[in-house]
């Protein structure tokens, strides 16, 4: 394997299986594309924006030896390849986990708990560390985002989605590790520690975790609502 090639290696490994098994019938995760991929552009747009401007500011960067060299826009296409393959294949188990156990009365019960402590958590990081760029606006939009759940959308799917979340971070440490540093001579993505707490789970920055949140949340938010909006104006069943 050529070096060059591990992170699109990464991207492609990443979307494979889900890809492959979206047409299981008992999933049926290739039912979900027409709410699927507009979230996805949604959200990419969004944070690839975020993404061009800490790379022009130098709070992260990224490996010319475990990259192409194509870029878009400043960014390495296997970054932008990213923000779709990731999620496709998160929002894979998101939907394989739900059709398989429908029902979550524990974590339904615990989910605003759940969102208030994660909430607190940042609103109180943010406050000791708003001069870190990658730790500040990472618990900002996580508070944007959980702020809007809890007082605004109030999801049902939200017991769900912490089920799911939990699940994710199992593939979730394998990829970021692997971007991050482990098993290879040097990251795939390096940060700028002066730029966030400096804290790392492994090879990876304690504020991935949070980050993965916000860009799953989003997603999913964007995906639910597209489907109750389907479901109501057709009134019929769709997968679920």
């Amino acid at each position: 394997m050529k070096e060059q090639y591990l992170y699109l290696i990464i991207n492609i490994g990443t979307i494979l299986f889900p890809f492959l098994f979206s047409f299981e019938k008992r999933v049926a995760y290739y039912t979900w594309w027409k709410f699927l991929l507009p979230s996805l552009l949604i959200t990419a747009t969004v944070f690839l924006t975020w993404d061009y401007f800490f790379t022009l500011s130098g709070v992260w960067g990224f490996s010319e030896t475990y990259t192409t060299g194509i870029d878009v826009a400043g960014l390495p296409i296997e970054e932008i390849l990213f923000f779709i393959t990731v999620p496709y294949a998160s929002i894979f188990i998101y939907a394989f986990v739900n059709k398989l156990w429908p029902n979550t009365p524990r974590l339904d019960k615990a989910q605003k708990y759940i969102s208030y402590a994660i909430l607190i958590i940042a609103i109180v990081v943010l406050i000791f560390n708003y001069d870190k760029a990658y730790t500040a606006l990472n618990c900002g939009y996580a508070i944007v985002l959980l702020s809007l759940q809890l007082f605004v959308v109030k999801g049902a799917y939200m017991g769900k989605f912490y089920r799911f979340y939990f699940w994710h971070l199992i593939p979730f440490f394998i990829v970021n590790g692997i971007l991050t540093g482990t098993g290879i001579d040097q990251e795939v993505v390096w940060y700028n520690n002066t730029e966030n707490l400096g804290i790392r789970m492994g090879t990876i920055p304690v504020e991935d975790s949070l980050y993965s949140l916000s860009l799953m949340l989003m997603n999913i938010t964007i995906l639910e609502y597209l489907k109750s909006r389907f479901k109501k104006h057709n009134q019929i069943p769709i997968v679920a």
